[in-house]
């Protein structure tokens, strides 16, 4: 049920649409509720919200550099846990080879994003060639390893909760976003007979948090066939077809991937900005202190951030309002470009999200500061 008392009304300088034609001299903040599909109010602010001198406290905007996870490991148990709450858990995995072992989860469904490396996915289901901008949805419960032909490097982001599944498309048609029809699932092939063997097999279970071991003296992924509706998904970013508006800001819900319990995890791709003179192009300030917000920078240049590159993880947790930067706040109003050059995941957590070790230990601590207008050259 959403709350609030659903009456609009306005007070002083206001512009009829929001994030267009603002009130000359004026920054817009949207304070919203349940992850922009609640009541919110729009503020015609006369400095920008995040014009901050200091940050003191516990509480902040974060960020991380994967590129300083360096270390392989064999195994998606031994993946650097960054984040996690009671309903999810976001992990970063280097690996290179073959898996020794079968991987099965028996507390939620895995969903990879590959964000480098290449190589094959074989499960129960079948073989699945996987490259770069992948993502692979692995339903609990599903035994599964990787072999890789380039060294991988993979978000790992596991829904402990209700199963993952797809947004609803409403008015859009079920076409929008991406059709159903790219979703790849593994084929019974040639390389999956390949690999089928009487080989002794060992198989690592993930349950309530702690890893069983399982030894057979077979190859259990040995399907002959299967047939039914919950089957592994492979989706590339590149398939995504962005919803836009020529005249209307779209808000990130817009741009919804995969649905999960507590969460949900959005794809922003490259797609043509808005053409209307007058309305903003680049995020608008927010306050959602109903969500957690993640993202990951996979490719391209991030047109509302400076200072962030591919690999980088940011975190804006809930209580204080955020937005662009204000070099690249001003660059869209001076010399707005004609489209984005960004992919980016996005994870909106319901419930507030945990820092792990492996985190804080490639952790900018500077990223506070990079709202701080930069001296004039």
């Amino acid at each position: 049920m959403k709350s609030g008392i659903p009456l609009p009304r306005s007070e002083g300088r206001v512009t009829r649409q929001a994030h267009s034609d603002l009130p000359e001299g004026s920054y817009e903040r949207e304070m919203g509720s349940e992850g922009f599909f609640g009541p919110a109010t729009h503020f015609y602010h006369a400095h920008a919200p995040t014009g901050w001198t200091s940050f003191e406290g516990p509480l902040r905007p974060r960020a991380f550099d994967t590129r300083e996870l360096r270390e392989t490991a064999s195994s998606p148990w031994q993946a650097a846990p960054l984040l996690e709450n009671a309903r999810l858990r976001y992990r970063f995995w280097r690996f290179a080879g073959r898996m020794e072992h079968l991987a099965r989860n028996a507390d939620g469904d895995e969903l990879l994003f590959l964000h480098e490396g290449e190589g094959s996915l074989f499960c129960d289901w079948g073989h699945l060639r996987l490259r770069e901008g992948d993502y692979v949805l692995l339903p609990r419960g599903a035994l599964w390893r990787i072999e890789s032909r380039a060294e991988i490097a993979a978000l790992l982001i596991e829904a402990t909760g209700s199963r993952y599944r797809l947004p609803e498309r409403g008015l859009l048609g079920e076409h929008a976003l991406f059709d159903p029809g790219v979703l790849d699932v593994p084929a019974l092939d040639e390389a999956f007979d390949a690999q089928r063997s009487e080989t002794h097999t060992r198989v690592q279970v993930k349950a309530r948090g702690r890893i069983s071991s399982i030894e057979y003296p077979f190859n259990p992924l040995d399907a002959l066939g299967w047939k039914g509706t919950l089957v592994p998904v492979r989706l590339n970013w590149r398939d995504i077809r962005p919803v836009i508006s020529a005249r209307h800001h779209l808000p990130p819900s817009a741009h919804t991937t995969f649905v999960a319990d507590g969460f949900v995890v959005c794809t922003f791709c490259p797609r043509p900005l808005e053409s209307d003179p007058g309305t903003q192009k680049v995020p608008f300030f927010h306050s959602n202190d109903d969500y957690d917000e993640v993202l990951f920078y996979h490719r391209g240049r991030f047109f509302s951030r400076d200072d962030v590159s591919p690999g980088m993880i940011t975190l804006h947790p809930r209580g204080f309002s955020h937005g662009p930067h204000p070099q690249a706040l001003e660059r869209s109003r001076s010399d707005p470009p004609r489209e984005t050059q960004e992919v980016a995941v996005m994870l909106d957590a319901r419930d507030a999200l945990d820092v792990g070790d492996a985190a804080l230990r490639i952790e900018r601590p500077g990223y506070v500061d990079s709202w701080k207008p930069k001296p004039a050259r």
